[in-house]
């Protein structure tokens, strides 16, 4: 079994130990209760040149512990301080070390909109995403079938949400167009091996439509990174390890802005 799948089955239970605490009906009705969203997530990566997503991540599989003091709050405010257009949140507790109650307090504190970053098994995460104050959630088509990633594009549209669907390799990418996604993200580590290998995107940027905006994610860490996936055609980036562990943000991000 991949690390993926591991997590895809861990995510499971730990829905199942949620429904017995909140049933599904009893989260659905209060995320549909509140307000619609404006898909504020989809108009910032909308906007001239580049937007930049910035992570909030205390670990990961295949690095372990990055950020030991984990200050989530002050992380996220830097981001927005420093310029970035959107904060992914990372809020998967067993191998990234993540929390709802991270995402609820950025969400509460931040003027830009956050992006759950989970492992989305479950319609529950989603109307779960919107009462935490999320204004995207991250669907992977790796571990979604077509018809579930269809279902979940459907009910963030109700919520008024954005869904960034995950893709990794050319079959994702047609998976991700037939389910009609309207943000289509490709990451550049491969989630079963962590390897990085950032001309993923170059090479898979042809394959969407230019009406669909493009995320490149992962394995970021020079301006020249940031240049190439620029020059590549990409609306946003997500920029995770290279930003959390940076003292300034905002000169780090600076940085990577340089050479655009």
């Amino acid at each position: 079994m991949s690390i993926l799948d591991e997590i895809a089955k861990y995510t499971y239970n730990r829905v199942e130990e949620n429904k017995r605490i909140k049933p599904l009906n009893d989260i659905k009705q209060e995320a549909l209760a509140m307000s619609k969203g404006n898909f504020e997530f989809e108009r910032a990566l909308k906007k001239d040149g580049l937007s930049f997503i910035c992570e909030c991540k205390k670990a990961s599989p295949s690095k372990g512990i990055i950020v030991k003091d984990f200050l989530y709050l002050k992380i996220a405010k830097e981001y927005e301080t420093a310029g970035g257009d959107c904060i992914s949140v990372l809020t998967e507790p067993k191998w990234f070390l993540g929390a709802d109650k991270y995402l609820k307090e950025i969400a509460n504190e931040v003027k830009i909109p956050c992006l759950r970053k989970d492992f989305v098994v479950d319609e529950y995460m989603i109307y779960e995403s919107k009462i935490l104050g999320a204004k995207a959630v991250l669907l992977i088509c790796a571990i979604l079938s077509d018809e579930n990633i269809k279902k979940y594009i459907k009910i963030c549209d109700e919520l008024g949400i954005s869904a960034l669907v995950e893709a990794h390799d050319e079959n994702e990418i047609k998976k991700a167009l037939n389910a009609g996604a309207r943000i289509i993200g490709v990451n550049n580590r491969n989630l079963n091996n962590f390897q990085v290998d950032t001309s993923n995107s170059i090479k898979l940027r042809q394959l969407v439509p230019k009406d669909i905006i493009f995320v490149s994610e992962s394995g970021v860490k020079t301006a020249e990174d940031i240049k190439n996936i620029y020059d590549m055609g990409a609306d946003a980036v997500l920029v995770g390890e290279t930003l959390v562990m940076a003292d300034n943000k905002k000169e780090k991000l600076n940085y990577l802005k340089q050479l655009l």
